[in-house]
């Protein structure tokens, strides 16, 4: 395992990764890295550094980078339909439920996006409340909205 922390618009980013696949995205506030990790710039981190520059300037709306995902198996499809919300767009808690097939789920969404160990790459910072308010974000609802405010700037 190894980590490396770059400077970035919405602060420390902390970039994880494990077996030449990308593991986590450290934001402040955020989960905290694995203790275990060696600080080191690895090619595959560099390049998530590199896509994440180019997403903060509006270059890149689709991330490339190979990733794995532990969780639960309901996580994981959670997470999966995340990717699904097109940039500059959003979905409430309660549409992800329908889609991932848990129609009165929209809590364990919630708590599955909370535990998304690869935010901004996936993107649950584009999930909202049903009437349209922003909720829950771990690092903050400040971070989500300036997230918001970046892909809709951005979008065309």
């Amino acid at each position: 395992m190894a980590l490396y922390f770059y400077d970035t618009l919405i602060g420390q980013l902390g970039i994880e990764e494990n077996d030449n696949k990308i593991s986590a995205i450290h934001i402040p506030n955020g989960k905290k890295p694995d203790p275990a990790s060696k600080i080191a710039e690895t090619k595959i981190i560099k390049e998530t550094a590199k896509q994440i520059k180019a997403y903060f300037k509006g270059e890149l709306k689709k991330f490339t980078v190979e990733f794995s995902l532990g969780g639960t198996e309901f996580m994981r499809r959670v997470w999966l339909e995340l990717i699904k919300i097109p940039y500059g767009k959003t979905a409430t808690y309660g549409e992800i439920a329908k889609r991932v097939e848990c129609e009165k789920g929209y809590r364990a969404v919630g708590l599955a996006n909370n535990k998304n160990p690869i935010p901004i790459i996936i993107p649950c910072h584009r999930v909202i409340g049903a009437d349209g308010s922003l909720t829950g974000f771990r690092s903050g609802l400040h971070i989500k909205q300036l997230l918001l405010d970046l892909e809709k700037k951005y979008s065309n």
